[in-house]
Parts: C-alpha cells; sequence; structure tokens
C-alpha cells in the first residue's frame, strides 16, 4: 500500500525533504551517473507528490516527482525528477505516480498545457499518457532527452 502525499514545498515535513533530496541524489546522480545542479532553485516554488510505502515498521520514499508552475522552466506546467527508487520499481508505482500527477496539476493550474524535458528511453511511457514529442532528441547533462507536450 503505498501513501501518497501531493503538498507544496513549505509544507513538506524536514525529514521528508531530506529524504526526497536522498533519493534524487541516488538516482540521477549516482545511478545515472549524471554531474547536474539538482538543486536548482525551483523546488520552494513546486508542488510535490511523494510516494511512500511502510516495510518492517520503517517508512521509506518509493517514488517522487516535482509539478514545476507554467512560467518557471516552461510556457507550460511541467513535471519534473520523476523517479521510483528501487525499492520501488518493477511494480507499476512509476506508472501510478504519474497516472496521480496530472489530475492534481490541471486542478493547480487550470488551463496548462504540460511540457516534459523526458529521457528519450521513455517516450513510449510518456506518450502513453497522451504527451506527445516535439523535439529532436538532444543531449541533457550526458542523458538524450526529448521535449514532450500534453
Amino acid at each position: 500500500m503505498i501513501e501518497w502525499q501531493w503538498l507544496a514545498f513549505e509544507d513538506i515535513p524536514r525529514n521528508d525533504w531530506y529524504e526526497v533530496l536522498l533519493q534524487r541524489q541516488q538516482v540521477f546522480i549516482l545511478e545515472q551517473t549524471c554531474l547536474y545542479p539538482d538543486i536548482d532553485g525551483a523546488d520552494p516554488l513546486c508542488h510535490h507528490l511523494m510516494g511512500w510505502r511502510e516495510s518492517n515498521g520503517k517508512r521509506s520514499l518509493v517514488a517522487y516527482l516535482r509539478c514545476v508552475p507554467p512560467g518557471v522552466k516552461f510556457d507550460e506546467m511541467s513535471l519534473g525528477r520523476v523517479l521510483t527508487t528501487q525499492e520501488g520499481r518493477g511494480g507499476g508505482i512509476g506508472r501510478e505516480l504519474v497516472a496521480r500527477s496530472i489530475p492534481l496539476a490541471e486542478q493547480l493550474y487550470p488551463g496548462h498545457r504540460f511540457r516534459i524535458g523526458a529521457q528519450a528511453h521513455l517516450e513510449k511511457f510518456y506518450a502513453s499518457f497522451g504527451f506527445q514529442t516535439v523535439t529532436e532528441p538532444y543531449d541533457e547533462d550526458g542523458i538524450m532527452h526529448v521535449d514532450m507536450v500534453r
């Protein structure tokens, strides 16, 4: 069972935020061997969707993404830093994460479209949610990406 939280930055408990940063570092910097500035100044402006699972009395983050407001990264709103932890992989939690985030973001920013910078190998995954590729593949921090809109 996953406990989902959709919170503004200032409402995230300090220990939970620490776990988010720890897992973003684990997935994006260490696992993907990608040196990039994860702390980019956008987090305080975003809403954050976190999926937590309790196992053996310990609560762990298994899925996370942030919703970036329109005008911060793109003219459109954006979903970013999308991840599932090693503990959360293989059971469809990533699909549930994105599926849950879309209506939450649309409620937060009605009438706005989405634009994402998706890792190219996940293009079909995001297409299954109605995202359409609008750029040729490009290198971002050593990983091929495409921009997609919905």
